[in-house]
């Protein structure tokens, strides 16, 4: 067997094209998801279609400790340990800022911030047994200087984030690296109710004048998994076309 990969919320999306890459880079993939299991399914056809790796999908609620406790456990006795992690999973409700829903609230920080920490918690354990392996975050660059009060649930979320890496960094070191990806605008369904004037205007504020298609920022995230990345640590790393603050 080769690397192994987990990549959670990987059923669509940023996720999903991050499954591709890695399965295009010759790797054992595993494609997590909470609900719409068809997607991850039809995602593991693809890729036992097209590369010659092994996929495994398994269904988890990274927000629930027990689920990911198994999850990790069903992965090592399938694969034998796990080499990558990319903590991708993110839920997203926009409302008014001042209209926001306590229990939406804590969703949102359940799975962003909390399920970011399980699976670490758990993976990592694993990885500093063999004192080797990857971990990737994904943030956003919400989490920087992108504020959006109707997102400030999600925006906390993915700070929170960025200071898990730097955390997990310390703790992990010397064996493991950790390091976080801070998206900027990109074309997936957590953008898709947008309307025309309002890509318009943001692509105004983008040097490169477009969002990002799901696969420029799997590539980079590859690669900070990757051999050639084997000097970045506890690094923040923006990609977002150039775009400029609010």
């Amino acid at each position: 067997m080769g690397k192994v990969a987990l990549v959670t919320g990987s059923n669509r999306g940023i996720g999903k094209s991050i499954i591709r890459e890695f399965a295009k880079a010759g790797l054992d993939v595993v494609i997590n998801y909470c609900h719409h299991e068809k997607e991850a399914i039809e995602l593991q056809k693809e890729i036992s279609q097209n590369y010659n790796v092994s996929v495994m999908v398994i269904q988890c609620d990274i927000s629930k400790e027990e689920e990911v406790e198994k999850m990790v456990d069903d992965i090592c006795d399938a694969f034998g340990g796990i080499d990558i992690l990319i903590n991708n999973a993110s839920v997203c409700k926009d409302s008014l800022l001042m209209d926001k829903v306590i229990r939406d609230f804590k969703r949102i920080l359940s799975v962003n911030l909390i399920g970011t920490y399980l699976v670490s918690k758990y993976v990592g354990k694993i990885m500093l047994e063999k004192k080797k392996g990857q971990i990737i975050n994904i943030s956003s660059t919400n989490a920087l200087d992108t504020y959006y009060p109707e997102s400030c649930d999600y925006d906390a979320s993915k700070a929170g984030v960025i200071s898990l890496t730097h955390n997990f960094a310390r703790e992990f070191a010397p064996y493991v690296r950790v390091n976080c990806v801070c998206p900027g605008w990109v074309k997936t369904d957590m953008n898709s109710d947008l309307t025309i004037e309002q890509v318009k205007e943001y692509n105004k504020k983008i040097l490169i004048g477009r969002f990002a298609e799901p696969e420029e920022i799997a590539k980079v995230v590859v690669f900070l998994a990757s051999n050639k990345a084997s000097y970045i640590n506890d690094s923040i790393i923006r990609v977002d076309g150039g775009k400029l603050n609010e």
